[in-house]
């Protein structure tokens, strides 16, 4: 039975996002997915870059929808310091305040970490850049595709006779985004082990948890997935290169193409797994052969393995492939596009689609939120907002009076 919709595991934690684009955003996006109040600063004129990526409807973004669901969209001109003011007021009163801006910048306005933490110890800053906070690098700009190169993950993507590629999303900023969520839940259980929630209002009375600054550098993110890479160097000499779509010293472990032209990945990389694989596509001297029982033996013939398997894939069609190989217990998967992903009975049974619509009742679809919780899943209340579209009600609970906002955004503050 599925779970009903709830408040969130993170009703009621406040969360400032400060940032554009990917790595921010995408952090926030999952503590609002799962019940924070996120209320995100763009700028009056155009806001989110994002709004104008890739594939756009009446103007925005598709990708916005996802984006930034479940945020409040609230403008602010950081130049103007009323604008300043504004956030740093809200800055104050959050749980959580997450920001992507080069090292530096939120000093200048006034609202970086150490002069919001003078005022409420409890301020946990989520920090993300391309370098991190310190170092000798801190200053430059660093995209997620920088952040992927220094990391490691670009220099072993791609084949070996080829330069390295891109993976096929911006999977630095994702991760560094990722990071910066477990980093912020982190914070948060230490803020709530060491006193609580800090509130303003009750002054002295209150005694406020210990926050803290997680600093997220995006190259790091990327590094710290590049699993063996340091002590196969450091014990072995060992650099790893690229290997195109096979698993080094793993063996079998790689994609194969069908007589169809499809792809499909093959993972019959474990010694009883082996001889499975073997004995289904008709091998059994491989599949009985001692050498080729334990992966260290498999890995001097990778060639001869992968040569066995693919002659075997190139004689059927992709449907035959799978059912042979699913039927011997086999780890195997066809190569998804999202078309294939929107009619596959897996997704569809495991609700990986969500039903909204526009204001103007045009339907979308959009990616269900994962993880899923037993007890409080996540929920998207609402689609990519407009631009400053809860300016009105994010002021009024600061104690703005309508002239007062109506006069700031005359002002081009809003």
């Amino acid at each position: 039975m599925q779970a009903q919709p709830s408040a969130g595991p993170l009703a009621g934690i406040k969360v400032l996002e400060l940032g554009t684009l990917i790595a921010g955003p995408f952090c926030s996006r999952m503590l609002a997915e799962f019940g924070a109040d996120v209320v995100k600063i763009e700028a009056p004129d155009g806001g989110d870059p994002i709004r104008q990526w890739r594939v756009l409807k009446d103007g925005t973004s598709l990708w916005w929808t996802v984006q930034s669901r479940n945020k409040k969209s609230v403008t602010l001109n950081m130049k103007d310091a009323r604008g300043q003011e504004i956030a740093r007021r809200l800055a104050l009163e959050a749980d959580i305040i997450i920001e992507n801006y080069r090292p530096g910048v939120l000093e200048k306005w006034g609202i970086g970490y150490e002069a919001l933490k003078a005022v409420n110890p409890a301020t946990i800053m989520v920090r993300l850049s391309g370098y991190g906070q310190t170092g000798p690098m801190k200053d430059l700009p660093g995209f997620g595709a920088i952040g992927e190169s220094m990391g490691g993950l670009r220099y072993v993507s791609g084949h070996a006779d080829r330069p390295p590629v891109r993976v096929g999303i911006s999977i630095g900023d994702s991760v560094a985004a990722l990071h910066g969520v477990i980093g912020a839940m982190m914070a948060l259980r230490h803020r709530d082990v060491t006193g609580g929630r800090w509130n303003g209002r009750r002054g002295a009375e209150c005694i406020a948890g210990q926050g803290q600054m997680v600093d997220v550098a995006l190259y790091e993110s990327v590094f710290n997935m590049m699993e063996s890479l340091v002590p196969e160097y450091d014990h072995a000499g060992v650099v790893r290169e690229r290997t195109g779509g096979a698993l080094p010293g793993i063996v079998p472990s790689n994609t194969y193409t069908t007589g169809d032209g499809e792809n499909i990945v093959i993972a019959g990389n474990g010694d009883a797994i082996f001889k499975r694989l073997m004995l289904a596509i008709g091998r059994d001297d491989m599949a009985n052969d001692p050498d080729l029982a334990r992966n260290d033996g498999r890995v001097p013939r990778t060639a001869e393995i992968d040569g066995a398997i693919q002659a075997w894939c190139a004689a059927r069609s992709i449907d035959e492939a799978l059912a042979v190989l699913k039927s011997a217990d086999v780890p195997v998967g066809k190569i998804y596009s999202v078309r294939d992903m929107m009619s596959d009975p897996q997704f569809l049974a495991r609700r990986m689609f969500e039903q909204h619509s526009f204001a103007d009742g045009t339907p979308i679809k959009l990616p269900a939120i994962t993880p899923k919780l037993s007890e409080t899943p996540g929920e998207t209340k609402w689609i990519g907002p407009e631009l400053g579209e809860h300016n009105a009600e994010v002021l009024r609970a600061l104690g703005y009076d309508d002239e007062h906002i109506t006069q700031l955004k005359r002002d081009g503050v809003i």
